[in-house]
């Protein structure tokens, strides 16, 4: 696993673990997002957990151990779209996070999706539910789970925030999940980045922190 960690210039406001589970997910936020590594307002890292649920799971705790209480989450990394007319490059900003396992509720996607919108202006953004699952959704089966309600499926977001909360010694860390659409219903994909849409969600992928990181900075003002 590989926690790559930023700098921020001020020691005492509270970090954001931005999580992602392949190489080509952190390679994307790393290479694009510099200047927010360097400069975000409280250290901002970008952990690579392992593809999967379970694995998730455990780089996520294991990160969250030694990180201040007041550390923000939030997952991020591409997604299977469910809803018709997604297309790659779209944006999915997570209200909640739902697997097997429960429900999460995430903090501020009002703000979050304003701020995707403001960075990266002329991509769809989708807001709703995030579904969780523990192997690749194909065909079919993405018409059942749309029925449930949720508007795109990933494998590791209902974990690393259903962990992130589970190790917060209050009730107030904030979570989030953003996901870009690799494929979608009419445009599924057999091998990331070997067609136009992988290509797209990769660049919507390296564009993203700057908003992250917009995001995190509402948490961090002074409560009146």
């Amino acid at each position: 696993m590989e926690q790559a960690p930023g700098t921020g210039t001020d020691p005492g406001s509270a970090p954001l673990l931005v999580a992602c589970a392949l190489g080509i997910e952190h390679f994307a936020l790393r290479s694009g997002g510099g200047r927010t590594l360097r400069q975000g307002g409280g250290a901002v890292s970008v952990l690579r957990t392992g593809m999967g649920p379970k694995a998730a799971e455990r780089a996520v705790e294991r990160a969250l151990r030694s990180a201040p209480p007041t550390t923000a989450v939030l997952a991020t990394g591409f997604c299977a779209g469910l809803v018709p007319g997604m297309h790659p490059g779209d944006l999915v900003v997570a209200e909640r996070t739902e697997d097997a396992a429960g429900s999460t509720s995430c903090s501020a996607p009002e703000a979050l999706a304003a701020a995707l919108a403001r960075t990266i202006p002329g991509r769809t953004v989708h807001t709703g539910v995030l579904a969780g699952s523990d192997h690749v959704v194909r065909g079919p089966e993405r018409a059942t789970l749309r029925a449930t309600g949720a508007v795109a499926v990933d494998m590791e977001s209902a974990a690393t925030l259903r962990t992130a909360r589970a190790e917060s010694t209050t009730a107030t860390r904030p979570v989030a999940a953003v996901r870009v659409v690799v494929d979608a219903p009419e445009h599924e994909l057999v091998r990331i980045g070997t067609v136009s849409g992988g290509i797209s969600a990769f660049r919507v992928l390296r564009a993203v922190l700057p908003a992250f990181s917009e995001w995190h900075r509402t948490f961090l003002l002074p409560r009146r």
